[in-house]
């Protein structure tokens, strides 16, 4: 059984792993959130189940997000899909009441169910009932159907485990190269993560689109730019901020972070817990 994560403490971005959410303190007021473990089983493919659930919102709300480099499966009732790298933000809006329930993927580890390189879903959405056929459909109509949250994961689980994946020796060092190019903000080029695997330059980047479908240095620019969200939103100096994560100047951070969160740093620095 799914192990239940906390992630609603009153502050602390970084404990919290929101990171990626734009004005997370405002998406936790309108919504409920919360993360479960895989089972054993399945924890060297999937990071977390992650839940949605909203109630009677009095207007639409939309939550944007900056997305990262996992594949994710998703179901609600408007959708049931699985959605590859997305290389720029996206964003959901919420009505009435409702749930969504996702599955976010290890890096590498969505490589074992599909068969083939990751980077083939790059930038497309994938209805899991065109990929999985009719098991597929019908874990989607149960999952749907099962009012309890735990329940829901369990089926997604007997699905997933049904699929019988198989450990991938490559899937695991990318993973783990993913998750230090996340949590080392001194990683800045590609050169220097390819240092630090005992990989080249090429043979990393052959195997983050193999595996991750996108390549290190998309990798790491999208988790600096998680990271200047982050302390942008609680007040940090821009400029000292693009120096330490390796911004050549303020303006190229600048551009960056307007082309990804949708707004530039001053605006959403506004937006921020002190507001």
């Amino acid at each position: 059984m799914a192990a239940m994560m906390p992630d609603r403490p009153a502050a602390g971005l970084v404990k919290t792993r929101l990171r990626g959410w734009v004005d997370p303190y405002a998406g936790l007021a309108a919504f409920d959130f919360a993360r479960h473990l895989p089972s054993p089983a399945l924890a060297p493919y999937v990071d977390h189940f992650w839940v949605v659930t909203w109630t009677d919102l009095a207007e639409p709300y939309e939550q944007r997000i900056v997305s990262h480099p996992t594949v994710n499966m998703t179901i609600t009732h408007d959708f049931h899909r699985i959605a590859g790298v997305i290389r720029g933000g996206f964003s959901y809006t919420m009505r009435g009441s409702g749930r969504v329930l996702g599955i976010r993927f290890a890096p590498g580890g969505f490589r074992p169910f599909l068969g083939g390189p990751v980077h083939r879903l790059t930038g497309r959405f994938h209805e899991i009932g065109e990929m999985y056929g009719a098991a597929g459909s019908s874990m989607v109509e149960r999952v749907l159907a099962e009012p309890r949250i735990p329940g829901a994961i369990a089926i997604v689980e007997t699905f997933l485990l049904g699929l019988r994946p198989e450990r991938d020796p490559l899937a695991e060092e990318v993973a783990a190269l993913v998750v230090m190019a996340e949590n080392d903000v001194t990683v800045t080029r590609v050169d220097q993560l390819a240092a630090r695997s005992g990989r080249s330059v090429r043979s990393l980047q052959r195997l983050f689109r193999d595996y991750v479908g996108i390549g290190p240095k998309w990798v790491i620019r999208r988790f600096r730019l998680h990271e200047a969200a982050e302390r942008v939103y609680q007040g940090l100096d821009l400029a000292t901020l693009a120096a330490e994560l390796g911004y050549t100047d303020q303006a190229h951070l600048t551009r960056d972070f307007t082309a990804v969160v949708g707004m530039p740093p001053a605006a959403y620095a506004r937006l921020g817990p002190a507001r």
